[in-house]
């Protein structure tokens, strides 16, 4: 005949509701699916890059022969951007590369790992995929890699390298990276702008002139801006105002040539551009502005 124990009942009990409690709290720490981290998916011939990335000198418009080791530096940006920098300074070259890299992981969950060959890296950027290029990329990865950047924009910072990490072999020349899933922060809307990868092509090698083909790009309407404004946004290193401004000129008659603007003039120390939006800025610029109170 078995004999009923309150004790041991009770003990029973307790265990039950310890196993139920701990089943409950590991249920609720356990990531939803749902919670994809994920960059927007925009089409092939673009690249998504940020705004903030492309309102400042965060990519200088310089030769790589003159870039500087920084700590902490405060980057010229415009207004309701800030920018500080640490590491080896950036160029328009190392942009094209993170400007890819995005392009590949916006595939994936951001934290995950993108795969691709340099070979296909290196032509995809229109670029030989001999020996030198591969170590040219190798030198841009580590760049990026080893570079903090603290970018604030609408009151959000993200602070952090540009590429997390990764891993290359070298035998094959497969690379898998990662990127940091808090990098979306700075994909909010009306925080990012799908560049024209074809026309960016066209500009290589042209520091200041693919400095303001993404600098304009970003904006659906252009407004008179001061040289000086200019030359410090773009990070360049052309001191006197009056060489900048031939500089000026001749990455404006680039961008023309290409089709990226539709005029351009300097005056009284105010550049003035006419640019060509795109079709999503096109729609923006169509939208009845609100009634000022």
């Amino acid at each position: 005949m078995d004999t009923y124990d309150p004790a041991l009942q009770r003990r029973l009990e307790s265990l039950e509701e310890a196993a139920k409690a701990r089943q409950w709290k590991q249920t609720a720490e356990q990531p939803k699916s749902a919670d994809i981290i994920q960059l927007p998916l925009w089409p092939e011939p673009a690249r998504g890059v940020p705004n903030s990335t492309l309102r400042g000198a965060l990519f200088a418009a310089i030769q790589g022969k003159n870039r500087q080791a920084l700590k902490r530096a405060v980057l010229s940006a415009q207004n309701g951007i800030e920018i500080r920098f640490t590491g080896w300074q950036l160029d328009q070259s190392d942009l094209d590369v993170w400007e890819q890299v995005l392009h590949l992981a916006r595939q994936h969950p951001l934290g995950t790992r993108c795969d691709f060959t340099a070979h296909a890296f290196l032509k995809s950027l229109g670029r030989s995929a001999g020996k030198p290029m591969h170590e040219w990329l190798k030198d841009v990865f580590a760049r990026l890699a080893g570079a903090v950047v603290e970018i604030t924009h609408n009151r959000k910072t993200y602070f952090g390298p540009l590429i997390e990490g990764g891993v290359r072999d070298e035998a094959s020349g497969l690379y898998t990276l990662k990127l940091n899933p808090e990098l979306v922060k700075l994909y909010g809307a009306g925080m990012w702008t799908a560049i024209d990868w074809k026309e960016r092509q066209k500009l290589r090698r042209k520091p200041l002139a693919l400095w303001l083909h993404g600098f304009y790009a970003s904006h659906a309407e252009s407004y008179p801006m001061k040289l000086e404004t200019l030359r410090l946004l773009s990070g360049s290193r052309t001191r006197d105002l009056w060489k900048f401004k031939q500089n000026l000129v001749k990455a404006f008659q680039e961008l023309k040539a290409v089709g990226v603007i539709r005029n351009f003039e300097i005056r009284d120390g105010l550049v003035y551009v006419v640019n060509v939006p795109s079709a999503s800025q096109q729609k923006h610029l169509r939208k009845p502005k609100p009634r000022k109170k």
